[in-house]
């Protein structure tokens, strides 16, 4: 292994095409703001390193990322790589990840906007992601404790498994397919528009008009809280536990709450959707048996 240790490069693809490579505690900066540092290398080991330079690990196969840094100037960093594990890292820079494969991380911060697009087999744990735009027509993808701040997250996706996480943010999971929620917090606004076997397991559902337009859709033992106007033209089934705030317009399946404040249905489209509530199945009770005093399960 060739070893690169405590240097400062900022020459126009400085280490270009490096193979079998050691880079220790070296640093990308510098007067000549040389871009394209490490494209095209293979077999890759980076620990303690500083990134200030533009585009510096593109068409890369097999690499460590150990404990580095990337600044805001780090633009588009890692870009056509295959095969990059990232660990103890801050990435920060706009379109970080972009049409990799097999990219894992773990126990990193980062802030990048457009981050992971066109991309598939991602796996991050342990990490926490500031993104506007993150992971749009990406597939492949798994998160287990990951704390997402974002806006239009997961826009087109495939094959996503999400456990033990917390999302805030906007319209995610739009156009969606395959996706699979588990054990988690999901905070926004118009969550899962359009989506595609969209599955939520024992997760907290949080903000205004949830899961329209969606085709078998799935919600086993979630809640939802401050949901209005859910489930509008969508073919569902769902359990809840508590209360939703507004159901309006599912066209089929069902809809099962402890309460349900209002039910609306205000278009000539024809729903075969059952909606369940406890309060009226005690209500049912009570008129089977007048002298029984109802119980709300």
């Amino acid at each position: 292994m060739t070893v690169y240790k405590n240097m400062t490069l900022d020459e126009e693809r400085a280490l270009y095409g490096v193979s079998d490579a050691v880079i220790q505690n070296c640093r990308f900066d510098g007067p000549l703001d040389g871009e394209s540092a490490l494209k095209e290398s293979r077999n890759i080991d980076l620990t303690g390193c500083d990134f200030n330079l533009r585009y510096p690990l593109w068409h890369v196969e097999r690499g460590l990322i150990d404990n580095c840094r990337m600044t805001e100037n780090c633009r588009a960093a890692l870009w056509y790589d295959n095969e990059i594990t990232i660990k103890n890292s801050i990435m920060n820079g706009i379109k970080a990840v972009r049409e990799c494969t097999d990219i894992t991380i773990q126990n990193c911060r980062i802030e990048s906007p457009e981050f992971g697009w066109l991309s598939r087999k991602i796996d991050i744990t342990d990490t926490v992601l500031n993104s506007e735009y993150p992971f749009l027509f990406s597939s492949g993808l798994y998160f287990n404790n990951f704390t997402l701040h974002g806006k239009y997250s997961f826009q087109y996706v495939k094959d996503v498994q999400i456990e033990k996480s917390f999302l805030d943010t906007k319209d995610a999971f739009w156009h969606s397919k395959n996706v699979t929620v588990t054990d988690s917090i999901v905070k926004g606004e118009y969550l899962g528009w359009y989506s595609e076997n969209l599955k939520l397991i024992r997760c907290r559902i949080i903000g205004t008009q949830p899961l329209c337009y969606a085709d078998n859709l799935i919600l086993e033992d979630c809640e939802m809280i401050h949901c209005d106007l859910a489930f509008e033209k969508s073919h569902v089934n769902a359990v809840v536990k508590g209360s939703i705030d507004s159901v309006k317009n599912p066209l089929s399946g069902s809809v099962s709450a402890d309460s349900i404040g209002e039910i609306i249905y205000d278009d000539d489209a024809e729903s075969s959707c059952k909606i369940i509530t406890n309060e009226k199945k005690a209500e049912e009770e009570y008129e089977l048996c007048p002298g029984c005093r109802p119980v709300l399960s």
